[in-house]
């Protein structure tokens, strides 16, 4: 694995290449997600030792500084980085995107539509494509109130607490009230800070944010929406089908859960082998 940066102007963004340069005709396979940084990329690329995958960590997250006075992650602002980074990498390239990347990479597609070959968008979380928007949006609202008021290890319980509810948000979710912080191991103090792209409403625009149907459409890119076959109704995996049944698309199952790429980078392993080899099958055009 080699280490480089590139600057675009407001920011450097710290970007990770692994593997083989490409053969002739051959693309790279980008990986990019939000808030999660490069590293959490490296099980996968790992399992792709015949790729060039190249991993990014967005703006003022990991190792990418920015000069550009914000501290929100905007999809669209990291759209025109990652297509920047393709611009220095070569592209068309492959795109695997996660989370709050799969929101960036479906606005560069809308943008950039030459930039992707084509785009996997794992479990972006577009809540306002659910039928239970109001809901969702009431219950990420509880998250950011409980990290506010509280700190850091209440508002990841919260949010695990989110992220883990099986369908729609309904009276018995908010009846529950927020967990226990101390019930997942996580610290009970507070430390002060509240500037957590998870947690806090830096990433607002992130959730918020509404593809643009007709651009996707009329990109050459191969868009496919995806999700991780053990998320069942969890809300990325709605979001996902929510999203994907708007564009008239299927969904495309990926073996674990919303990081299902990942080791044990995060705590939380998935199936990086068997995620490997269903992208590889999906970016041949199975």
């Amino acid at each position: 694995m080699d280490t480089h940066t590139l600057d675009v102007g407001d920011a450097v963004i710290a970007y990770d290449v692994h593997g083989p340069d490409p053969a002739p005709g051959d693309r790279p396979l980008l990986a990019i997600a939000q808030p999660m940084d490069a590293t959490g990329f490296r099980s996968l690329a790992a399992q792709l030792p015949e790729r060039r995958v190249v991993a990014y960590d967005p703006r003022g997250i990991g190792r990418s500084t920015r000069r550009d006075g914000r501290t929100d992650h905007d999809p669209q602002v990291q759209a025109a980085d990652v297509h920047a980074l393709i611009g220095a990498i070569g592209g068309p390239v492959d795109l695997l995107a996660s989370s709050g990347g799969a929101v960036t990479a479906l606005a560069l597609v809308a943008a950039y539509p030459a930039d992707v070959r084509v785009l996997v968008a794992h479990e972006p979380p577009l809540i306002d494509e659910l039928p239970d928007a109001a809901a969702a949006r009431r219950a990420w609202r509880g998250v950011r109130e409980v990290y506010d008021a509280k700190g850091h290890g209440a508002g990841m319980a919260a949010f695990i607490a989110l992220t883990s509810w099986s369908g729609e948000f309904t009276d018995d979710y908010f009846a529950a009230g927020p967990p226990d912080p101390a019930a997942f191991g996580l610290p009970t103090d507070d430390d002060g800070s509240r500037d957590d792209p998870l947690l806090s409403d830096l990433s607002a625009s992130v959730l918020t944010h509404v593809p643009d149907g007709a651009a996707l459409a009329a990109a050459p890119t191969r868009v496919l929406i995806a999700a991780g076959e053990e998320s069942g109704d969890t809300l990325t995996a709605r979001t996902a089908r929510a999203l994907a049944a708007r564009l008239g698309r299927e969904i495309v199952l990926f073996p674990s859960h919303h990081g299902g790429f990942a080791g044990g980078e995060f705590g939380y392993p998935g199936d990086p082998a068997g995620f490997a080899a269903r992208l590889r099958t999906v970016l041949d055009g199975g």
